[in-house]
């Protein structure tokens, strides 16, 4: 501290600048990208003007900004996410509300999405199935891409399909939401939905389910995020293994089912969709290469 000055809410000597903000928050640890986002939303600018950051760096920062700031960032240096400190994300070019009760969507879900996509190529007005929808990700990114395509969601958790209930009102998109635990309760026959009132047969199901084995030290950098949503069983292949074996008899043939998986999981859950009797079983790599998401198809009935 200089000789006869004050201590900003930053942490810097002197009056707190927007340059002093972000050195701040690099003493604390942070990535400069997260600092800019966090300060970027205290200052009440889009999360894409990092530009104007750096035009504007010696710019004052006020005393009740500075002080929102400097606890956001301790928040962030303490482990929560900065998602949750922002209250959304972006996920296939949609701003998406998350908060404690969902997990924050990942860059490496876009190819889930992508896939879905590939899939429903050539079909006209499809049924499409989330199952795990959480913040409501993945079945607000379809029906955003393919604004023909019927789409259902469903989660056991009231509280989540509550956010993702809200997101889709906000982006207005046309979602149904259903609250079951799976595909539990749903008749097993491909002219049946999920639920009172949700669709027939699928052209598509798709799902990020809970996918890490209990007790997993990847775990503890997770802690902000609901267990629930991340874990499934002692090999993290609980929730897959049902899915896969309900799944078949909801689909349309020819439909696909497409899951996302763990990094080591691909080769267990082709097994799992093979013995379910889909065809066409293959896996799509994500962003860093590793073999993210499977999925195979129902085969069309054969012609007489």
């Amino acid at each position: 501290m200089r000789a006869g000055g004050d201590a900003s809410p930053t942490g810097m000597a002197g009056p707190a600048t927007l340059r002093a903000a972000l050195s701040a928050a690099a003493a604390l640890g942070l990535e400069r990208l997260d600092a800019q986002r966090l300060l970027l939303h205290v200052i009440g600018r889009r999360p894409d003007e990092r530009a104007w950051l750096l035009a504007h760096d010696s710019d004052a920062l006020p005393g009740e900004r500075a002080q929102t700031f400097a606890a956001l960032c301790a928040r962030h240096a303490a482990g929560e996410p900065v998602a949750y400190l922002l209250g959304e994300t972006e996920f296939y070019g949609l701003r998406l509300a998350v908060d404690g009760r969902v997990l924050i969507p990942r860059a490496d879900t876009e190819t889930l999405v992508d896939w879905a996509l590939q899939c429903l190529q050539g079909r006209a007005a499809p049924r499409v199935l989330d199952l795990g929808t959480g913040s409501g990700a993945i079945a607000l990114a379809l029906a955003h891409t393919r604004p023909d395509a019927h789409v259902d969601a469903t989660d056991a958790s009231a509280a989540a399909l509550a956010v993702a209930r809200a997101n889709a009102q906000r982006l207005a998109l046309r979602v149904r939401f259903a609250q079951t635990d799976w595909l539990a309760g749903a008749k097993a026959d491909a002219g049946t939905g999920i639920g009172t009132g949700m669709g027939t047969g699928y052209d598509l199901i798709v799902s990020n389910p809970p996918y890490i084995a209990e007790g997993d030290p990847h775990l503890a950098a997770l802690a902000h995020e609901p267990t629930a949503a991340l874990t499934a069983g002692p090999d993290g292949l609980h929730d897959l293994r049902r899915i896969i074996a309900d799944a078949p008899s909801h689909l349309r043939p020819g439909g696909w089912l497409l899951l996302e998986h763990g990094y080591d999981q691909s080769d267990a859950v082709s097994v799992l969709l093979r013995q379910a009797g889909l065809a066409c079983v293959q896996s799509r790599k994500d962003l860093a290469g590793i073999q993210r998401c499977t999925g195979g198809c129902l085969r069309p009935v054969p012609s007489s």
